[in-house]
């Protein structure tokens, strides 16, 4: 997982830093040499510190004039009424990541709002951003809740494939611009565009998914047409029972070098999930990498069972 993820964002690109003298030893590649996933100890923010070390992880990665960010007092008094707010600390204590949200109720039963995920830079590929989750996930069901939503760009593949390949969550609505100007340097030349996922806890094949054993997608899925950008293929049928909707390999790329195919991007997935998941029987039923080509894939259903 590459860094912040706003679970408004699940964005994961990744901040911030630090020395051989001030924390663990850290390759010219930013990742920690010395430390392992398995050092990292994850647990919830417990002291005014901890939490002040939060609000500067939010401001390293999103920004320092990022207008959203969690201030130390919410992160400690969610903890009281059912949220989390959790870091991942190094051997020396400092603060390598974190999760936060916030529990409530939807349609009569108790859910979770999870509003941030961010893992630093030098603590990329240790696998924190799905053990921050899975602590998450713990906590939750210990106080009875089942139920937990987030928002991601969906043009970042490399949050698509954390949210719906390693922890299992579908998503069941796309919302245009749905955070407005944040002012984060994360969110800067488009819309901040995001697909709301929902994550069922004790779901039979989440639980499948997070021991290791997730199900194949159907071969009809993987060989379904495709829904790219105007001009690329042709569009898929209409009836089409099966749609392979294209998400860019590297929107950070595209967003530096070429921010006019950024934007067809976004409005090619706008019009793609507007459509599709605002149709009855519709889901998004997971994400294939074909091996061939390299390219990703959203796989859309759009004759599910109701």
């Amino acid at each position: 997982m590459s860094g912040a993820q706003r679970h408004r964002n699940h964005h994961h690109r990744l901040a911030g830093g630090g020395s051989a003298a001030d924390g663990p030893k850290i390759a010219s590649s930013g990742i920690l040499t010395c430390v392992s996933g398995d050092d990292v100890i994850i647990r919830p923010l417990r002291s005014r510190g901890d939490c002040a070390a939060a609000v500067q992880l939010q401001r390293d990665i999103w920004g320092r004039d990022f207008a959203d960010v969690a201030p130390a007092t919410i992160l400690q008094v969610c903890q009281r009424v059912g949220g989390v707010a959790s870091g991942a600390f190094a051997p020396d204590g400092r603060l390598v990541g974190f999760v936060f949200g916030i529990s409530g109720v939807r349609d009569g039963a108790p859910a979770h709002w999870s509003d941030m995920l961010a893992v630093r830079p030098e603590a990329r590929r240790l696998g924190l951003g799905r053990r921050l989750k899975l602590h998450q996930r713990r906590q939750l069901l210990a106080v009875g809740v089942e139920r937990v939503y987030w928002s991601f760009d969906p043009l970042v593949s490399r949050n698509a494939r954390l949210n719906l390949v390693a922890l299992g969550a579908e998503p069941v609505e796309y919302v245009p611009d749905m955070y407005g100007d944040t002012a984060s340097v994360l969110h800067r030349g488009l819309d901040t565009d995001r697909l709301i996922v929902e994550w069922r806890l004790r779901d039979p094949v989440v639980e499948r998914i997070l021991d290791g054993d997730p199900p194949e997608a159907p071969a009809e899925a993987r060989a379904a047409p495709i829904a790219t950008p105007a001009g690329a293929e042709p569009a898929p049928p209409a009836r089409a029972p099966w749609v392979r909707v294209e998400l860019p390999a590297d929107i950070e790329h595209l967003k530096a070098a070429a921010p006019e195919a950024a934007r067809r991007w976004q409005q090619h997935l706008r019009r793609a999930f507007t459509t599709y998941l605002d149709a009855p029987h519709t889901r998004v039923a997971g994400l294939h990498r074909d091996a061939a080509t390299g390219r990703w894939f959203y796989l859309v259903n759009t004759a599910a069972d109701p």
